[in-house]
């Protein structure tokens, strides 16, 4: 009986710490994932950016969906290169105050699942002030939900001299970009992560 006891309690605690986890994740703010500490990022301001801006070709979609048991947003379509296109984004514009937050992280934490495949992740600054300014990191795709990495000392800086300065982080994008191919790229929980100290 006693036995019985001490495991309903634990599995009590575990589901509290669990639910606990959920809120945190809900609410925006930090918690730590075994000697992580994240940061979520809002996951409903997506938006979908193609070459059609300086008259390219490129055609994509996002989509909402539920893939291998994870709520996550896709981009989807085709890149085309001609009439100097070449890509399709989702991009998430970022709130400052949630930027201010970003000098006290190492990078960018994602779930990611695609069609193998390598995409970008490109970052945009206050700093930038050109279009096709950004810093740039590259990850590859598999159809299995992988957990990706990416410190911000690694992203490279295109075609600006200005070294990436976080806290005036204004943009992350997703991007298939470079040569013709279908894309199809989906993530979930992106947030800022830091290891525990």
């Amino acid at each position: 009986m006693r036995r019985m006891r001490q495991r309903l309690l634990s599995a009590a605690k575990q589901a509290c710490w669990a639910c606990l986890g959920l809120i945190l994740i809900s609410s925006g703010n930090s918690y730590s994932s075994d000697d992580t500490v994240l940061r979520p990022l809002p996951a409903d301001s997506w938006r979908l950016v193609t070459d059609g801006v300086m008259g390219g070709l490129s055609t994509g979609e996002l989509r909402r969906e539920q893939r291998a048991g994870r709520e996550c947003v896709c981009l989807l379509g085709d890149v085309r290169t001609e009439n100097n296109g070449g890509f399709i984004q989702m991009a998430l514009e970022l709130d400052p105050a949630i930027a201010a937050e970003a000098v006290d992280y190492a990078g960018l934490r994602f779930d990611v699942l695609g069609n193998g495949e390598s995409y970008n992740m490109h970052l945009r600054t206050s700093d930038l002030w050109l279009p096709w300014q950004s810093y740039r990191a590259t990850f590859d795709t598999t159809p299995e939900w992988r957990t990706q990495k990416r410190a911000f000392a690694l992203f490279e800086p295109y075609r600006t001299s200005k070294a990436l300065r976080t806290q005036n982080l204004r943009r992350v994008g997703i991007v298939a970009i470079g040569h013709a191919f279908k894309a199809e790229v989906c993530v979930a929980g992106l947030a800022l992560y830091r290891e525990r100290r």
